[in-house]
């Protein structure tokens, strides 16, 4: 935190002396609403939530399973053999158990996953913003969330600018 003080005080006297040396630019960006407002940021998101779906019929499908074997057990139950009926309570058992870690597994696939194309978009952005930076002649652009930007004027949030040049990019990258 000192640091971040000496920096902040740093750059207050350097933009305020009047100097002949350029402005000192500073902004901000929302990363996190570029991930959700870019079109890779909104593609990688209907592509997670199309695998979801996928990954939800087969939980769904095997819950119906584990229900009707169930169902079975209580409406059977009392008509089977001992040796019957702690079969199909362990193969009950294994399907519920089966079923849990097809959950969690699903899970961990889906995060993963997720992390992996945020990861992925990151790093693009990160180029990105850099470039835009060093054409604009900004001395940092911070990230709002990250940085704890307590206030930004407005005129500081190149978010907006930052989507529309991330896009341009991808763009450009899909055309052969």
């Amino acid at each position: 935190m000192r640091t971040l003080g000496v920096l902040v005080g740093t750059l207050v006297m350097v933009a305020g002396t009047g100097s002949a040396e350029p402005a000192t630019k500073i902004a901000y960006v929302d990363v996190q609403k570029v991930l959700v407002r870019s079109v890779a940021g909104v593609a990688a998101r209907e592509q997670l939530d199309r695998e979801k779906v996928t990954m939800q019929k087969e939980v769904d499908t095997r819950r119906v399973e584990v229900e009707r074997l169930r169902d079975e057990l209580e409406k059977k139950g009392l008509l089977l053999s001992l040796e019957a009926k702690r079969e199909k309570e362990e193969a009950f058992q294994r399907r519920v158990r089966d079923l849990r870690r097809l959950t969690e597994d699903y899970q961990k696939e889906l995060e993963r996953k997720e992390n992996a194309l945020t990861q992925r978009i990151l790093q693009d952005l990160t180029g990105v913003i850099e470039r835009y930076g060093k054409e604009r002649g900004y001395l940092m652009i911070l990230e709002k969330r990250g940085a704890s930007v307590i206030y930004g004027d407005v005129e500081a949030d190149v978010t907006e600018d930052i989507i529309k040049v991330y896009d341009q990019e991808k763009a450009k990258e899909k055309k052969p």
